[in-house]
């Protein structure tokens, strides 16, 4: 990502998924291409063009300082294209943040903040291959980000420390999932009743409960074409010859939970409606660890399957059996 050694990536996680930065400690500062900044404050590349003309032409900042050509490849159709694309730091970002949206720059700001902090003050990044060598340390210093950002006023390092330890038996084989060797049925074949109808109840009670706190609107759990969630729910169920195509509870629970996020039936709410059926299922059917699955880790779960690739739906479906509790196969 970068061409200067003393530079390391961070990870930043909006509701969106993550976005890997570049993080300088000579300069305390973190840098960005335009692109990222977009994704960034969830706004489009336009939009942050014109916002840097702005901040430059208004003498509000100075280019030379503040700008950066970091050499990156990219994928170009078949061939691989490298090009010198300019970056622009911390202070550039947070005024862009601050014309696009001053709750996002905060957000971001505070993150930012800490990160650096944690460069500095603490002069280490996470190793990979030192991981690999020593569990017990890393699940040890993952229990101690917990703590930490449990008292911040944002979710994203929470979320990713605490699904992190989730998967923290098979973290440190993530070759398993670049070579598919990861679970593909669940434990428990048990026939259950379980109705479209219930969980669509449930659901209209939580948009109910969302909408008095102001955290929805009607559009919430809406069906964009009638009758499609209870499709998924029949899908879920669905069996061939006699046979379930999911036959485990947590085949079931996992491909309930993919399928409301990536499907997109409702107008808006998809993720949340996603996490909720999900957590629903497993209570209906006595599976529900709340000890294993936290509130940080289902939202982590969620986004990493509202971001995931299409065509990697069965590795998708593998991690989520993964954090509940399945074997990887063999």
């Amino acid at each position: 990502m970068t061409t200067n050694e003393k530079s390391t990536i961070a990870v930043y996680q909006n509701e969106r998924g993550a976005i890997a930065l570049s993080v300088d400690t000579d300069e305390d500062t973190i840098w960005a291409s335009q692109k990222q900044i977009a994704e960034l404050f969830d706004v489009n590349i336009p939009t942050i063009n014109e916002h840097l003309n702005n901040i430059y032409a208004t003498d509000e900042l100075e280019e030379d300082p503040t700008i950066r050509k970091f050499r990156i490849v990219q994928k170009e159709g078949s061939r691989d294209v490298t090009r010198d694309i300019k970056h622009y730091n911390l202070d550039v970002i947070i005024s862009v943040g601050y014309r696009v949206s001053s709750r996002n720059a905060t957000h971001f700001r505070r993150w930012a903040t800490e990160t650096l902090k944690a460069y500095i003050v603490e002069g280490f990044a996470i190793n990979p291959t030192l991981i690999k060598k020593n569990q017990s340390r890393f699940i040890q210093a993952m229990e101690e980000m917990k703590q930490l950002a449990a008292d911040a006023h944002y979710v994203g390092s929470s979320q990713v420390a605490d699904l992190s330890v989730q998967f923290a038996k098979t973290w440190f084989s993530l070759d398993a999932y670049d070579k598919s060797e990861l679970p593909t049925t669940g434990n428990v074949r048990k026939a259950v009743d379980l109705k479209a109808s219930e969980l669509h109840k449930d659901l209209k009670k939580l948009k109910t409960q969302l909408i008095a706190e102001g955290e929805a609107t009607d559009l919430f759990a809406q069906e964009k074409n009638a009758g499609s969630f209870e499709g998924i729910f029949g899908n879920v169920f669905q069996s061939f010859g006699g046979q379930d195509v999911y036959p485990t509870l947590e085949e079931k629970a996992a491909n309930l939970l993919y399928f409301v996020v990536k499907n997109h039936v409702f107008n808006d709410g998809n993720k949340r409606s996603g996490a909720y059926s999900f957590i629903w299922f497993l209570k209906e059917v006595e599976l529900l660890n709340t000890q294993e699955i936290s509130p940080q880790a289902l939202t982590a779960l969620t986004l990493l399957v509202a971001e995931s690739d299409p065509k990697d739906k069965d590795r998708t479906i593998g991690l989520i059996l993964l954090m509940l509790g399945v074997e990887k196969t063999n």
